[in-house]
């Protein structure tokens, strides 16, 4: 195979040299699996990258996940709920799991899984501590990639945590990279690929490259066990499946899933253990197996004797241990199959590691070329097709198989000791009807290896661009029974899955529907029915005076306010929120959307969209009613309504009073055309409540010569004087995109005195000071990707009724007056700038750290933060893969379309 001297492609690069007859044998593969035909899906990178410290596996008293199963509890300690490795692959049941694992030799324990510090150890929240990046991924993962970089030192587990332990919240991260492990290049450009002869035949290249200076050795040690479903005690489950080592090969046997192969090149040594707790060295207990699932990194750190010698176990690792000069690499062909459905009888054949397997490499690579040809635009330049095709791999790599049984979690296992009673009343207890056993696109695969409802509809929208049909699943799981709480309510995430999230699961929709072809009425109708009830539940749960203006909380938006809107407030009093109003404004325009999408093909939907242009009329004008919006300051505020009908407007200038923007539709002759009742009932509104006429009377030629209206929270007149605002780079507008508050409250920060109590917002460019919400998370000022996103779009909804009619300010006070259009472009070239190298090659995201900016092995490798430095871009939060940030993907579509 050919190689490139060094960088990101030092590894086997894959030319075109498939001879397949299809045009573009990816989606034909994705057609396969949408159809049912062949389950291209069914095995794939779904093996979580922390399952360790989650909430699924806490069973503590009062909720210390972290505490309760800690990072070194996790290569002792089998799991409950699911695994976790480096850059693994498992079936969509997990049945079994493959991933890497390493060790240089001076390490304390193997390297099985990426270390970090949780929420009390991070000074900024839970963080992890390892680079590694997912370089490709096509949709069915019929060719992937990874990259991670081990340091050849030992590494500095003790300094990250004690370092980090003496940081506050006015100090920066102390990052790995900070510890100078890396200096002199003294460490392993560790790469895996995979691709598919089958949906169940995997080719695996591990490259190890040795970037040092001097000889090094490194133990490889590729993993395959059985996730642990045996050991809880429950009826039926007590079967286990079993390993058996010989020569290069891993064989597994499991009553379900049948025969399993993982044969490597080379002389391995195979070494066995079971997937069973360590009950000795944790509690010292006796544990249910004499080599649990520890053994092999103690034999192969510490040279016990932890291994069964009859080799056969339910974990297993052929140990490959590799001398590589410095400056040289070393490759290891692995593949793994499944070779007999149950129930498999003798060896399986020798597994093809020669010609055939260099001829799935060589094709499936120029699939996944011609597959992002056709995704990505010729218009986009080389660094930004990089971008998205990087960003889009993180979104495939992203996805995990999620199991968690709430019930059964609150009641205990009957294998295990019973659980703390209180926790019949703690956290998640109302959500006793959640049955998850599904693969979900997660928020990040380390930082948040757990579902978050609108992290995941902002995924569909990118997903959709290269796998509609995984979008559109995704859109309707949280809709389905066993998620949607009984009261309508769309669980939030595993930590609180009554926290509420805003409401964009009707957006999503839309927008993965009109990327798909505005064909499939079948998934907006299953959609909507869902929906109905979820804005039921707003409007009965979040309306506290039923004026149609909204409460909700912190709706995802954790301290952009003086206290956490989450909690009890200061003063007895009901928080009216800009934001809440402005997301079930725009939740009524989208289902009016829906509404009248599907009545076009069935007249029962119109009286449909007829009541949610009345509800939108409502809400919006309730927004002006109730003193949301600021004449004066033209802005949106939160509002305090106190228990003796007192109205305290917190005047924070954030994203919160932006939000209302994106509460915006437009009805075409042609719709009212088509839905007489609805045009008739505009004009009756219009008619008898003419107090209306602001929110639903815009009306001008559209550009095929015929009446359009819009529909908006915002006037016309008010989204010039709302755009002032956002546009001024003396408050939202950054070089890189709108950051989340005002840079006004720098100078200016806004206090108000509650109960006694002073609170205060000023502007925060980076990480939070404030402890307000914990976690990494601060929407005091720095850029957030999906906030940007909808601003934008809403800026397009804008320009399609006003076309080139309106023009503004851009910058404010700049002389210049752009359309939004032009508009939306720029702030879609700044956000893609934040990923891009500037005129002296540097990427934004990656701030002052030089490694990253000009290392040629490491500048063309892509992380995708979680939000980024409101002045100079650098990448903040959950740092590598957050997938919501995969958004700049979708941007870069748009743009170069």
């Amino acid at each position: 195979m050919e190689k490139y001297p060094g960088g990101v492609e030092d590894v086997p690069v894959i030319t075109d040299r498939s001879t397949s007859a299809s045009p573009d044998p990816e989606r034909h593969r994705l057609a396969q699996a949408d159809a049912g035909e062949q389950d291209w899906r069914a095995w794939g990178p779904y093996l979580s990258e922390r399952a360790w410290g989650t909430v699924r596996e806490d069973y503590s008293e009062h909720g210390t996940a972290w505490d309760y199963f800690p990072h070194d509890h996790a290569r002792s300690r089998a799991y409950r709920w699911n695994e976790d490795g480096m850059g693994g692959v498992c079936d969509d049941r997990q049945t079994f799991c493959f991933a890497l694992a390493l060790w240089n030799g001076r390490d304390p324990i193997l390297k099985e899984r990426m270390f970090g510090l949780g929420g009390d150890g991070g000074n900024h929240g839970e963080d992890a501590k390892e680079y590694w990046w997912y370089l490709d991924s096509t949709p069915t993962h019929s060719f992937m990639r990874w990259r991670y970089h081990y340091p050849q030192a030992a590494f500095p587990y003790d300094e990250l945590v004690a370092v980090n332990a003496l940081r506050g919240r006015d100090d920066t991260e102390y990052e790995l990279v900070d510890t100078g492990i890396f200096d002199d290049d003294r460490y392993w450009a560790v790469t895996v690929d995979y691709a598919k002869a089958s949906p169940t035949d995997m080719c695996v290249v591990i490259t190890v490259a040795n970037r040092g200076d001097t000889d090094e050795t490194l133990h490889v040690l590729p993993t395959l066990w059985f996730r642990n479903t045996w050991a809880w005690g429950l009826p039926g489950t007590d079967r286990v499946p079993k390993l058996v080592g010989t020569g290069s090969r891993l064989v597994g046997e499991h009553w379900v899933l049948g025969q399993l192969l993982l044969e490597g090149d080379g002389d391995p040594v195979p070494l066995l253990c079971d997937n069973e707790t360590n009950a000795e060295r944790l509690w010292g207990l006796p544990g249910r197996s004499a080599y649990p699932k520890d053994g092999i990194n103690d034999h192969v750190v510490n040279g016990a004797a932890t291994v069964n010698p009859e080799r056969t176990g339910t974990k297993g690792a052929l140990h490959y241990v590799l001398d590589v000069p410095a400056g040289e690499q070393r490759q290891i062909r692995l593949r793994l199959t499944r070779t007999a459905p149950p129930p498999a009888a003798g060896p399986p054949a020798p597994a093809d590691l020669g010609d055939g397997f260099d001829a799935v490499l060589w094709a499936r690579r120029a699939e996944a070329n011609r597959f992002f040809d056709s995704v990505i635009p010729a218009a986009a330049t080389a660094d930004e097709a990089l971008v998205a095709r990087q960003a889009i791999a993180g979104l495939m790599w992203g996805k995990q198989f999620y199991h968690f049984d709430v019930e059964r979690w609150l009641a205990g296992d009957p294998g295990s000791a019973p659980p703390p009673a209180g926790r019949r009343h703690g956290r998640n207890s109302a959500w006793w009807h959640m049955n998850s056993f599904d693969v979900i696109s997660m928020p990040d695969p380390w930082e948040y290896p757990w579902y978050a409802a609108w992290d995941l509809a902002f995924h569909c929208v990118t997903i959709a661009r290269v796998d509609p049909g995984f979008a559109k699943e995704q859109i309707l799981l949280l809709l389905r029974e066993w998620y949607l709480h009984p009261n309508g309510q769309i669980p939030a995430y595993e930590w609180a899955f009554g926290d509420v999230n805003p409401p964009v699961h009707a957006w999503a929709a839309l927008k993965v529907f009109e990327i798909d072809g505005s064909r499939d009425h079948e998934f907006l109708a299953r959609v909507m029915h869902k929906l109905l009830l979820n804005f039921t539940w707003w409007v009965n749960r979040k309306d506290t005076g039923g004026n149609n203006v909204f409460e909700g909380g912190f709706l995802g938006l954790d301290n952009v306010g003086p206290f956490d809107r989450s909690a009890a407030l200061p003063v007895a009093g009901v928080l009216e929120q800009s934001d809440g109003t402005g997301w079930m404004a725009m939740y009524a325009l989208n289902l009016l959307d829906m509404a009248i999408v599907l009545a076009e093909h069935d007249r029962a939907y119109t009286d449909t969209a007829t009541k949610f242009f009345e509800h939108f009329a409502y809400i919006a004008a309730a927004a002006y009613e109730q003193g949301l919006w600021d004449a004066e300051d033209a802005f949106f505020y939160d509002v305090l309504r106190l228990a003796d009908g007192t109205k305290v407007p917190l005047k924070v200038r954030s994203v919160v009073g932006l939000l209302p923007l994106a509460a915006v539709t437009r009805l075409t002759a042609r719709t009212m055309r088509r839905l007489p009742e609805l045009g008739a009932r505009l004009r009756w509104f219009l008619t008898n409540r003419p107090e209306y006429a602001e929110v639903i009377g815009g009306r001008r030629i559209g550009p095929d010569g015929r009446q359009q209206r819009l529909l908006s929270m915002v006037a016309p007149d008010q989204v010039v004087r709302l755009l002032a605002r956002m546009l001024d780079t003396d408050e939202f507008l950054s070089e890189y995109g709108l950051r989340t508050l005002s840079r006004a409250h720098l100078d200016k920060p806004f206090t108000v005195t509650l109960g006694g109590q002073e609170f205060s917002v000023g502007y925060e460019p980076a990480e939070s000071t404030s402890g307000l919400f914990g976690g990494n998370s601060n929407w005091r000022g720095p850029i957030w990707m999906p906030t940007n996103f909808l601003l934008i779009s809403a800026l397009r909804d804008y320009a399609a009724f006003f076309g080139d009619d309106l023009q503004v300010e851009y910058p404010t006070r700049s002389g210049v007056k752009r359309s939004l259009d032009e508009i939306a472009d720029d702030l879609s070239a700044r956000l893609i700038s934040l990923f891009t190298r500037d005129g002296w090659g540097r990427r934004p995201i990656y701030g002052a750290a030089q490694l990253f900016q000009t290392h040629p092995d490491w500048r063309d490798l892509i992380c995708f933060p979680e939000y980024f430095h409101g002045d100079n871009g650098a990448g903040l939060g959950a740092w590598h893969q957050t997938g919501w940030t995969a958004l700049v993907a979708d941007l870069i579509l748009t743009l170069r379309r």
